[in-house]
């Protein structure tokens, strides 16, 4: 399932070449003074835009409906049929330019290049009418699977994050979390006024719950002044997380959306006071959006401190002024600790010595992932049947529904944050067996073979 659900994901990247295409210049030559071929084409592009705009919807809805995900296939087999046969358009077209050019102008030969041309015109116009009858069904059917326009839901399928931690259902992290704390106590590991700490590691791995935990630390909370955590997530709204920030420093909320109303507000506020802040889940690698937010922390005293959490270096490079601090995978021992928590009906943490064994298997699949281990801990917690169990460790677990575990939704909110090209390019990686050490130039050649 996991295959066939980015392969019609990465159907945003075709419509998006399609269109290009329609607009190219050969096209737009092709089509001059040929009424019926430019008539279909327009008809072509209606369609498309049609059927594009529940797109949006329709890549959610496959997660849970096989009807949605076998619509989406059998549009994106109609969507790679009009690409290529507006490639051959183009070939026809840059053809007849060159023969123009170089073929002498015998009576003769211009019969017979005539001829050519009628006969690729007629089987262009008879494509593109069938292209369109395919089309037509497929716009059909999108109402009966209930297919909306504009919808979107990237947000939705992440839950916002908190400051609010329970320390005992943290294994694995007390290192990472001694080391930053030195880090935040401290007045002098920066020539920046403002101490910046990117916490940088993939999606499930546990960014978030440590950043709670450094936040919870008694010793923190004595540090420092004022705190404040803010749930960033991929919109890195300069207005709304100002006034987060000032809405917990002062518990006064502010509505106004005047940004510089706010920021004058927030740095009042901050003036000579050493602050928290945590920005958690950030995106943004834009430095310009980035120095709008920063302005008004300036105020703040020496030695005030923001936690970043990101998954990947840009966000880090834009935002840090300390050494980032890479957070691994946890220790199996570790994973099973914490596996076992969520799997057990009470806070002891003991599993059933006739599950244990079976439990164990599954955390190894998990390959360090908290996130991994604590879904498939609560999904087990109900399933006292070693059979349940023995099922579970043989599925896939990354095959599993979202409705049931939250490791595919946060790896779709990955996948969905891709441009439609890059969503092109990592589907087509799927070619590549596991395990596979591809060259990455060879890849990159590969990508522009397909026009990517």
């Amino acid at each position: 399932m996991a295959l066939a659900v980015v392969a019609g994901a990465a159907l945003s990247g075709f419509f998006q070449q399609v269109f290009v295409k329609l607009d190219s210049q050969e096209i737009r030559n092709f089509i001059r003074g040929k009424k019926l071929t430019d008539g279909l084409l327009k008809k072509l592009r209606i369609k498309l835009m049609s059927v594009g705009a529940v797109y949006d919807d329709a890549e959610q809805k496959q997660l849970r409906n096989p009807h949605v995900r076998l619509w989406l296939h059998e549009l994106k087999e109609a969507v790679l049929d009009a690409e290529d046969l507006l490639d051959e358009i183009k070939t026809e077209a840059l053809r007849r330019k060159i023969e123009a050019e170089f073929v002498s102008s015998t009576s003769k030969i211009q019969d017979l290049i005539s001829a050519s041309f009628h006969a690729f015109d007629e089987s262009v116009d008879s494509k593109i009418e069938e292209i369109l009858e395919r089309l037509s069904f497929i716009v059909e059917q999108k109402d009966a699977l209930d297919l909306k326009r504009g919808s979107r839901h990237k947000i939705s399928q992440t839950l916002l994050s908190t400051s609010l931690v329970e320390g005992s259902d943290v294994y694995g992290r007390d290192h990472e979390k001694e080391t930053i704390i030195q880090l935040l106590l401290s007045n002098d590991v920066t020539c920046s006024k403002i101490g910046i700490i990117p916490i940088v590691g993939m999606g499930g791995i546990g960014k978030t719950t440590l950043a709670q935990l450094l936040y919870n630390d008694d010793r923190v909370k004595q540090h420092f002044e004022l705190q404040a955590w803010v749930c960033v997530s991929d919109e890195f709204d300069v207005v709304k997380i100002t006034q987060t920030i000032y809405a917990s420093v002062t518990s006064q909320t502010c509505d106004t959306t005047d940004l510089h109303q706010l920021q004058v507000k927030l740095k009042d506020v901050l003036a000579g006071k050493k602050f928290l802040f945590v920005l958690d889940d950030v995106w943004n690698e834009n430095y310009n959006i980035w120095d709008s937010l920063k302005r008004p922390f300036e105020s703040g005293a020496d030695g005030s401190k923001i936690i970043v959490t990101a998954r990947n270096d840009g966000v880090a490079s834009t935002m840090g002024t300390i050494q980032t601090h890479y957070l691994k995978h946890l220790l199996e021992e570790d994973c099973w600790f914490l596996f076992a928590k969520h799997a057990s009906k009470d806070a002891s943490g003991v599993v059933d010595p006739n599950l244990e064994v079976i439990g164990r298997q599954i955390v190894s699949k998990c390959k360090g992932l908290p996130l991994a281990a604590k879904s498939l801990g609560g999904l087990l917690r109900s399933e006292p049947n070693v059979e349940e169990w023995e099922n579970m460790l043989k599925s896939d677990i990354w095959e599993l529904s979202d409705a049931k575990i939250e490791i595919l939704p946060a790896l779709w909110l990955s996948y969905q944050y891709l441009s439609p090209v890059l969503k092109r390019c990592f589907a087509y990686c799927s070619i590549f067996p596991k395990d596979y050490e591809f060259d990455k130039f060879e890849l990159i050649l590969l990508w522009m073979a397909e026009d990517l």
